[in-house]
This record gives C-alpha cells, structure tokens and sequence, in this order.
C-alpha cells in the first residue's frame, strides 16, 4: 500500500472513530443506568518515523468503560511478551524483513519468531506486507506508542 492509500486509511479510521464517538445513542431508562461521570480520555500523536502518521481519539470515561474487552484483551495480551514487544519497537522504525527481526532478536528462532508475528498479527498489530516483510499499520504506530508511554508511567519510569 502506498504511502498516499495509508493516510488515507488512517483517516478515514480517524473520521470513523470520531462519528462513533458523537453519534447519538439511545437514551436508557433513568432508573437503569448509572449517572455519568463526564469528561473525556484521549490521546493523539503526530509521528515521523518510518512515515508521517497523525492520530486522534476522544472516549467519554463511560464510553471506554461500555467498550467490549475481548479484543483489548488481545492486543494487551501480544503486547504482554517481551520479544513481541521488541518486535514492535523495532517495526516503529520502518517495515522489516523477517530475517531483518530475527537478526535484531539475537536468540529467537525462526519458528519462535513466527510464532510471535502470528500473535501480532491476530491482534491487528502488525501488518504483513508482503512474504516475510512486515510493518505497523500506520492506524496502529500512535496506538502503541501510547501504550508503550502508558505503561512506563504505569510502571514509575518517567517519574
């Protein structure tokens, strides 16, 4: 996909999360549902490093509350190992070879690799370019930038 057609795709990711965002929902019935608490939780980024990627994202607290937790799981959980974490550091960078992962792994295995990539993949993650090429989805590189910040900060190490 060219550079043009990933833009374009997290744009229209970006218009598509904020018309979910402000679309009407149903009211329910007063004695059912618990007050809001307001506000709004967010994130944005503009990244330049393998490519120019701006992001924005706005929930209401309620709203991130409301949100499904199977694929968060997912993505928690492929984020949650330390080599598939290094993988995506590394493809922060710019799109890799297999063979390119493999040598910035030291002792991982090919088939161990894979392994890892096959879980990043599943959770939308990274992406598969081509035969054994591999990238982040530009929709993915503020993501997980910010979940890689949230959690050192979660972890003391910015303090």
């Amino acid at each position: 996909m060219s550079e043009l057609a990933d833009r374009l795709a997290a744009l229209e990711a970006r218009v598509a999360a904020l018309e979910a965002s402000s679309s009407a929902a149903p009211t329910p019935e007063p004695s059912a549902a618990p007050p809001s608490t307001g506000g709004a939780v967010g994130y944005s980024g503009d990244v330049h490093l393998a490519g120019d990627v701006s992001w924005t994202i706005s929930y209401s607290p309620d709203g991130v509350l409301d949100l499904p937790p199977e694929r968060s799981v997912e993505v928690l959980a492929a984020l949650g190992h330390p080599v598939r974490f290094a993988i995506v550091r590394a493809l922060l960078r710019g799109p890799l070879s297999a063979t390119a992962l493999q040598e910035s792994l030291d002792s991982t295995s090919a088939g161990r690799l894979y392994h890892h990539l096959k879980a990043l993949t599943g959770a939308r993650i990274v992406d598969q370019q081509a035969r054994g090429d591999y990238r982040l989805a530009p929709r993915t590189v503020v993501p997980a930038l910010v979940l890689m910040l949230a959690s050192a900060d979660i972890a003391g190490e910015l303090r």
